[in-house]
């Protein structure tokens, strides 16, 4: 037994309620257990409790001893004034304030509820309610997925916003931020962001309808077109850029922050960067066009761009490649900029502008998009539990980091239906 299993049991109710007594003998009926409090203070507030004839309203505070009250000092904290319960799982002391009744509630819980939980916490799987998983009714679990994909995009865009305040509040800036971060996908993300915040988006906007200055600005910024080259297209590049460089005083980030090893040539940095390009050259506007969009459909040919000629034969500068491909940004990386920008921008800008519909049409766009493959959630396949779409399968991740991985299994939905042996209900 812990504080935080105690917590749980009141607040849910997981208690035979008939027959409780306060330790001097009093019948106790909880009629509003009240509400956790996650702040500093007694552990519920607003609580309703019958003690005798009396109904008392204030706060309750729990412990699993009695004792537990001295040693954390509340007889000193004005904040414990008010409590109108004492709720115990063993009484080794008995009362400890004047007028505040004692609940030993520890006679009162089924031993199946602890042992629930001590099965699920000190499962070692990565999923530890792996084996019950598959008797969870499909409401619960889909239900929980939804609340967890809204949770995943608040705590996502805590950062958006600081941002989005560094930008004074222009959107389109904090789309082009959070789109070049984007095209670095994890591995090169951070040098892609610094090199979009090392270029305001109103210099690309200058020069939007010439593809080759766009380039230039770009790799130069990317600190790709120091040195000297053989082929005619850097060399070229680089003439512009130092042209450019001078006219807007720009400083470029370091070369050596990208990253090439291990990566397929195809998602080399050279590749994404010239494909950025090209989205640049080709939607300036973009944050107009896709902040009423409802479905990938209608994103694709936004977003479906290909780097230029030169890099059909190219994965690096002066580096020919033996067999021509045409770099086009491929199906899953447009599905993963629709799931982690192009969703969430529209989910953030719904709620800052409180625009009625638009944070449900956020949610509801990662639906025509399809689940995504990866490590975590081939976890959840493991556990017989495939998502249906981009929706459930953001939410799935969110549950495994956040949850799962931490054991936080009193505050997930599956598990209280688990320790509640509710799953198939």
């Amino acid at each position: 037994m812990n504080e935080a299993l105690l917590q749980f049991i009141w607040r849910y109710s997981l208690y035979n309620p008939f027959g409780m007594k306060t330790t001097d003998g009093e019948a106790v009926t909880v009629v509003q257990p009240g509400r956790l409090n996650t702040n500093s203070g007694p552990d519920f507030t607003e609580a309703k409790i019958k003690v005798g004839d009396v109904l008392l309203a204030g706060h309750v505070e729990l412990h699993v001893k009695s004792s537990d009250w001295l040693k954390h000092g509340h007889q000193d904290d004005v904040a414990y004034h008010n409590i109108i319960l004492h709720v115990v799982y063993q009484d080794d002391i008995g009362k400890v304030a004047d007028n505040v009744p004692v609940l030993e509630i520890g006679p009162c819980i089924p031993n199946e509820i602890v042992a629930r939980y001590s099965a699920l916490v000190n499962d070692l799987q990565a999923i530890p309610c792996a084996a019950q998983l598959p008797a969870i009714r499909d409401i619960t679990k889909e239900s929980w997925l939804s609340r967890l994909l809204a949770e995943r995009w608040e705590q996502k865009l805590g950062e958006w916003d600081e941002l989005l305040q560094e930008s004074a509040g222009d959107w389109r800036n904090l789309l082009y931020w959070r789109m070049a971060a984007n095209f670095g996908f994890k591995v090169n993300a951070n040098p892609f962001l610094m090199l979009a915040r090392s270029l305001p988006i109103n210099i690309l906007a200058k020069h939007h309808d010439n593809l080759l200055q766009i380039e230039a600005l770009l790799f130069g910024q990317a600190g790709m077109l120091s040195g000297e080259f053989e082929d005619e297209y850097p060399n070229a590049l680089q003439t512009e850029y130092r042209y450019l460089k001078q006219k807007y005083k720009l400083e470029p980030i370091q070369a050596h922050l990208w990253k090439f090893m291990r990566m397929r040539p195809a998602n080399f940095p050279t590749i994404r960067i010239a494909q950025f390009a090209a989205l640049v050259h080709q939607s300036l506007h973009l944050f107009s066009q896709i902040i009423e969009v409802n479905s990938e459909k209608e994103l694709r040919p936004l977003l479906e761009v290909k780097a230029s000629e030169y890099w059909d034969n190219h994965f690096r500068f002066d580096e020919l490649q033996e067999t021509p491909t045409e770099k086009h940004l491929g199906s899953e990386s447009i599905r993963n900029i629709i799931i982690n920008t192009v969703a969430p921008i529209q989910f953030l800008y719904a709620a800052r502008q409180g625009v009625d519909g638009l944070q449900e049409k956020a949610l509801q766009l990662l639906d025509t998009v399809p689940a995504e493959h990866n490590k975590i959630i081939g976890q959840w396949a493991g556990c017989g539990w495939d998502p249906a779409n981009a929706s459930q399968s953001q939410a799935m991740i969110q549950l495994f980091n956040n949850y799962c991985s931490n054991k936080r299994c009193l505050e997930c939905s599956l598990g209280l239906a688990i320790i509640k042996s509710t799953p198939g209900n």
